[in-house]
């Protein structure tokens, strides 16, 4: 079970670094080009333009990263649910962690949860 702890505990960091690189910079840097964001917001801050070197990197950042987060998060899930029933996590946990990887940083919460679970009911693993 502690090449099942270990893998998971790196995908759920992996997804969770790439989400947050994906969600907080990669996706407003892709759309910030001073008009109307999402119809939520007026406008977008203006000091990204429209196909300059930001809103490019914007663009690379979720063009790349989107798809390689993507993959990684169904090794997530695998992962994840691989733990799971080695560990004899109950349904509502073990669903409980696989949604919280598609949250950024509350993903991270989620590892931490599983892990201290895993070590608490398996001392062998401490």
């Amino acid at each position: 079970m502690s090449r099942n702890l270990t893998a998971y505990r790196v995908m759920a960091t992996v997804v969770g670094v790439l989400l947050v690189v994906l969600i907080l910079i990669g996706v407003p840097l892709a759309n910030f080009d001073g008009s109307s964001m999402w119809g939520i917001f007026d406008s977008t801050p203006a000091w990204v333009t429209a196909g300059s070197d930001v809103n490019q990197l914007g663009e690379t950042i979720t063009t790349y990263l989107g798809v390689a987060h993507g993959w990684l998060y169904m090794i997530f899930l695998v992962s994840a649910f691989l733990l799971s029933r080695r560990a004899g996590w109950s349904l509502p946990f073990t669903l409980v962690t696989l949604v919280c990887g598609t949250v950024p940083i509350l993903s991270f919460w989620a590892e931490h949860r599983a892990t201290r679970r895993v070590r608490a009911e398996h001392p062998e693993l401490a």
